[in-house]
């Protein structure tokens, strides 16, 4: 795949110029209007210290939520300026606006090593438009543009697609790491490969499960798509969240996994609840004895422990979707179950995804997986065999 070998920051002479970063510092807020977490900015210091320590003049910018493309200013950066400013020790100028007067007059007097944000490019409605003008006159801030924002590689927006038409474009560390575990994953994994899908519905990752069919040596269902396919197998379900559209595609899936020798592996148990409520009675029953009236809410020991000794022969694992409704405690077990077992295989792992990803923090697997992603939708696409907008102009080596 050609998106996977792109120029970066280090293929670059950056020294002395003005770079515009799109960063992803769309951090979530307390009630207190503090920044929550920090992880998203904590991403990019790699990339800014290296600009920093280059002689960059570096602009950094960023959406925040969604302020529709009006300047408001419960969405702006100013607080993630302040935070910034603190861990580099040096000061983070805050620009008042994008394209304005106070961007073009604070990013023209930057001297080298010094840093600028720009105020939320999602104030102007023109950037999820990808709009030629505007993006150009994002570009005529800088020299160089540097993409690490996994998390919006998938957007084609002005600040992640537009300014590379008019400045020559690269990839950061993040974007970096991300392409380089993916990318590997994907065309030259250490085998066996597991995937591991989870998450509501099928339809949301119909192409997923097509395109990884071809490339994996075994592939785990679970979480509340599995109903879809255990219906498929002619199963009652109950009131489980099941898709009756997607139910012949299930049944393709099933076939094409024998037809090209994937082991494919669905849940034997589940803990079923009598509603869609975190305090509901609940119990445990084969995956073929699903009650009238009761609905799957997180698959059983019994799958855990069939799914695990999966996991422990893989060479590389991909994982995405949790097992079961996650956020509730009574149905977090096999999710849990999961995120343990990859952190104790010896396999090559890839975490995608929030709750996913959440479930690996929550439980202080991170230092235990190889690769957490940071980009819930743009991994998706990844898996899907698509090429992201957001990397595709960047320059090739």
């Amino acid at each position: 795949m050609s998106c996977f070998n792109k120029k970066s920051i280090e293929d670059i002479d950056i020294d002395g110029n003005r770079v515009l970063v799109r960063c992803d510092f769309n951090v979530p807020f307390d009630d207190n209007g503090n920044i929550a977490n920090t992880k998203r900015i904590d991403e990019s210091l790699k990339t800014i210290k290296y600009l920093i320590s280059h002689n960059a003049k570096v602009i950094l910018c960023s959406h925040l939520g969604r302020p529709k493309g009006t300047f408001d200013m419960k969405f702006s950066l100013k607080p993630v300026a302040k935070y910034l400013s603190s861990v580099l020790n040096q000061e983070v100028k805050m620009c008042e606006d994008v394209i304005g007067k106070s961007a073009k007059s604070i990013c023209a007097s930057l001297k080298c090593g010094e840093v600028a944000l720009l105020e939320n490019v999602r104030f102007h409605k023109e950037e999820t438009d990808n709009d030629p003008n505007f993006s150009k006159e994002l570009a005529s801030l800088a020299d160089i543009f540097v993409n690490d924002a996994f998390g919006t590689a998938h957007r084609a927006h002005a600040s992640t697609v537009g300014v590379a038409s008019y400045i020559p474009a690269v990839c950061g560390y993040l974007i970096q790491k991300e392409l380089s575990f993916m990318g590997k994953a994907l065309s030259n994994p250490k085998r066996p490969f597991v995937a591991i899908l989870g998450g509501a519905k099928v339809s949301d990752k119909i192409a997923i499960i097509d395109n990884l069919l071809e490339k994996v040596d075994a592939l785990i269902i679970g979480g509340g798509m599995s109903y879809t396919f255990l219906n498929a197998l002619g199963y009652s379900v109950g009131k489980s969240i099941c898709e009756t559209d997607k139910v012949s595609f299930a049944q393709e899936m099933m076939a094409k996994a024998k037809e090209q020798d994937v082991k494919l592996s669905i849940p034997v148990d589940t803990k079923v609840g009598q509603e869609f409520s975190q305090d509901t009675e609940f119990k445990l029953v084969d995956a073929d004895k699903i009650p009238d009236g009761w609905m799957g809410l997180d698959i059983g020991p019994k799958s855990c422990e069939l799914f695990s000794s999966v996991i422990k022969s893989a060479g590389t694992i991909v994982w995405n979707g949790p097992m079961g409704v996650s956020e509730w405690p009574n149905f977090a077990n096999g999710t849990f179950s999961i995120a343990k077992s990859i952190a104790e295989s010896n396999a090559i792992s890839i975490v995608g995804g929030g709750d996913s990803a959440a479930a690996v923090e929550k439980l202080g697997f991170s230092n235990k997986i190889t690769h957490v992603s940071t980009g819930g939708g743009a991994s998706l696409e990844l898996l899907e065999g698509k090429e992201l907008p957001g990397i595709a102009v960047l320059n090739d080596k």
